[in-house]
């Protein structure tokens, strides 16, 4: 049976964050449910629909911007009580809007997520969690990175409290009172979680967790150590994921599983395989989901998912049709009531369009007087700046809570832009002089009507280092722009990960000299992505991270006045001596740097790069023979005299046309790579061999690995 489902919209509020949207208890089976929904501007608002028309229960007045929202109460009974966090504080709200709770919790950041469980309040800021009981502090937890979310396993189902923390570094930690219980290794930076069918499935002890790169899994907590039941991969590249939630919208008896994405995507998966879920549904609204939750708002009996986004729609993805087969006196009742809605909704629209141009007359009056003064309107920006490990490029997401005009991207760093699908807006590129002012690009996105969210590609060069800045500007009046700064790293192609293979040949830099451990670590996360901004509480830090383009992996250990870094790729280690070198001088720290170089580990990049290399020259020529091909086709017609190379090369010729697209300068790049290892490898016996640059390109051009080894080790 197929899901159909049909959008309707419901009224906008205004910016929301994630997890910030519930609907309350209904008051009997299949009755509608009101929505609860807290937004930037700190006003919670409830509604409920009325013939069709969203009625307001209760709104506060503004505050500090909403964080999160949930529901609460006391355990096995209907959760009616409304809970926000806001800043630091958290307040609570009956169902009816009456304020019961103010509490100033003792968190020096502002709060970040939340859960309750009956009387128990869990808190997370950016790197502290709290654990409250009767609003009396009970346990508390410093995390060595940025916490996402946290959860408890369901309190009534289990003898324990388990609290679970979702952090940046790709780790679900559970905890035990104020100490870590276990870590849980999961595949990217989990940025929600929820319990398996609301309730922690058959266990109590099921979590579902979804990631920023898009992959969703399911793990059981037990007492001793974890157990993975299934994970989804994000195969369709589709966006992160903002929230989950159980709900039977198929209506077969079992609980289905609703996911909102950050590029908009509502997807529905239902149960057919125990072992893992399989997609039923899935529709893409213009913006990212911030919450969603199944149940019924719109008419009674019929289910629906509500769903809210970024810049504050609430939107309802019902199982109601929109045309219904009856007799004709109902459906002229229909037809009635929708032309009452229409003129409605005409006669509101003349009012605000007459509205609009009153103010914007007063406007140009007082812009003529004297005592003239003019605000630049402020405006939300939702970015992300990610690392694809795919395909080793920097993908970045600019979302505004109105319509964006156009983009103008500007770095002072030798990068590329890549092709998006998704991305309908115009691009052009401005000359720019890189000698004179260090400006490398100018380009300049200019976006559809009703566009509010952009996504960009971009692929950066290790060793090359500086500020990519975007500058956005919306369709407003007066006209203005914000700018948004991302640091592109000497390391940029480099990903956190929690094991390495230890038997490569590694090469080792050694840095000793009198600097504190803030200073090393400071270094650090100017040097490598994915490493939090806050020194860890430990004397001594180990790192691992993965070069997400070639493979090659970077082990960094460092305490007060030592840093130890090793690699199998010289030119890792080089990049980290030159610019370790140089933040230490601009400090006016005097270090002592020693190296041990593994002639080994440079074949065994070779090695490495040796796959794509071939794959990328492989596919190149493959791309030169299809129009020779193709016209020989049209003289011929019969095309079986070609070899089946050949003709496997005719018959896949847009793809490979596509692929080779995708790939702008793949082989350029590839051949820097080998170029500059060449030149590192003799860097640090001190030797300049770039007079033979030339004569390792004519090698490449015609490549055969042993040749490539030899030459290596022969120069």
């Amino acid at each position: 049976m197929d899901l159909v489902l049909n959008r309707t919209d419901y009224l906008q509020v205004g910016v929301t964050s994630q997890k910030t949207m519930k609907l309350l208890p209904a008051s009997k089976h299949k009755a509608t449910q009101k929505v609860v929904i807290g937004d930037h501007d700190g006003v919670v608002m409830c509604f409920g629909m009325k013939k069709g028309e969203a009625v307001a229960v209760f709104k506060t007045l503004p505050g500090q911007k909403i964080a999160r929202l949930q529901l609460g109460g006391v355990l096995n009974i209907p959760q009616e009580r409304i809970f926000i966090a806001a800043g630091s504080e958290i307040r609570g709200f009956t169902k009816r809007g009456k304020q019961f709770l103010s509490f100033e919790t003792n968190l020096t950041e502002s709060i970040k997520a939340m859960h309750i469980s009956g009387s128990d309040l869990f808190l997370s800021a950016s790197y502290i969690y709290n654990h409250y009981c009767d609003c009396k502090d009970q346990h508390y937890y410093l995390c060595g990175d940025k916490i996402n979310d946290v959860i408890c396993l369901p309190m009534e189902r289990l003898p324990r409290i388990v609290p679970i923390l979702a952090c940046q570094d790709r780790v679900l930690r559970v905890l035990q009172g104020s100490d870590v219980m276990y870590e849980i290794e999961v595949p990217g930076p989990p940025t929600v979680l929820a319990l398996h069918n609301g309730n922690g499935g058959d266990s109590g002890e099921d979590l579902l967790f979804g990631t920023s790169d898009g992959k969703l899994g399911l793990i059981q907590i037990t007492t001793s150590k974890p157990v993975h039941k299934w994970e989804i991969r994000n195969e369709k590249k589709r966006g992160g994921i903002l929230c989950i939630d159980s709900f039977d919208i198929v209506g077969d008896g079992v609980k289905d599983l609703l996911v909102g994405r950050d590029d908009g995507m509502v997807e529905v998966y239902s149960f057919d395989n125990p072992n893992e879920p399989t997609v039923r549904f899935d529709q893409t609204l213009s913006e990212s989901v911030t919450s969603l939750q199944g149940g019924c708002v719109g008419k009674d009996g019929y289910d629906e998912i509500v769903v809210s986004t970024y810049s504050g729609w609430i939107t309802g993805l019902t199982t109601e049709p929109i045309h219904k087969e009856s007799g004709p006196g109902e459906e002229l009742k229909i037809n009635q009531e929708m032309q009452n809605k229409i003129s409605s909704l005409r006669s509101e629209l003349e009012h605000l369009q007459y509205k609009v141009l009153q103010e914007r007359e007063n406007y140009q009056q007082c812009s003529q007087s004297s005592k003239a003064k003019s605000t630049v309107p402020s405006f939300s920006i939702n970015d992300k700046f990610t690392l694809n490990k795919d395909d080793a490029s920097y993908s970045l997401i600019l979302e505004v809570q109105t319509a964006i005009d156009n983009v103008l991207i500007q770095s002072d760093v030798p990068i590329d832009l890549l092709d998006v699908d998704k991305n309908s807006a115009v691009v052009s590129f401005s000359s720019c002089d890189s000698e004179a002012n260090d400006n490398f690009l100018l380009a300049t996105y200019r976006c559809q009507a009703n566009t509010t969210r952009l996504e960009l590609k971009i692929r950066s060069i290790e060793g090359q280092y500086g500020i990519l800045q975007a500058y956005v500007t919306p369709r407003i009046q007066p006209k203005t722009c914000q700018v948004c700064q991302y640091h592109i790293k000497p390391l940029s192609l480099h990903q956190r990960t929690h094991f390495i293979d230890h038997d490569r040949p590694m090469n080792t830099l050694t840095l000793t000299g009198q600097f504190s451990f803030a200073e090393v670590h400071s270094w650090v996360v100017f040097c490598l992505p994915e490493v939090p901004e806050k020194p860890p509480a430990e004397e001594c830090v180990t790192f691992y991270f993965q070069n997400t383009f070639l493979d090659t992996q970077l082990e960094s250990i460092y305490r007060k006045g030592e840093g130890v870094f090793k690699s199998d790729n010289i030119s890792t280690i080089s990049i980290l001596k030159d610019v370790l070198s140089k933040e230490a001088t601009k400090r006016k720290i005097n270090l002592n740097i020693t190296y041990e170089i593994n002639e080994v580990s440079v074949k065994h990049t070779l090695k490495l790069i040796h796959p794509k290399l071939e794959y990328q020259l492989l596919l190149a020529k493959k791309v030169q023979l299809i129009d020779a091909l193709k016209e020989l086709q049209v003289h011929e017609g019969n095309m079986d005299f070609l070899t089946p190379e050949y003709r496997s090369i005719l018959e896949e010729a847009d793809h490979l046309q596509e692929e080779y697209k995708k790939q702008p300068a793949h082989l350029e790049r590839l051949y820097g790579m080998i170029t500059d290892l060449f030149i590192d490898k003799f860097k640090f016996k001190g030797t300049n061999v770039k007079s033979k640059v030339p004569l390792l390109l004519e090698i490449l051009d015609s490549y055969d690995q042993n040749t490539l080894i030899a030459f290596f080790d022969a120069a």
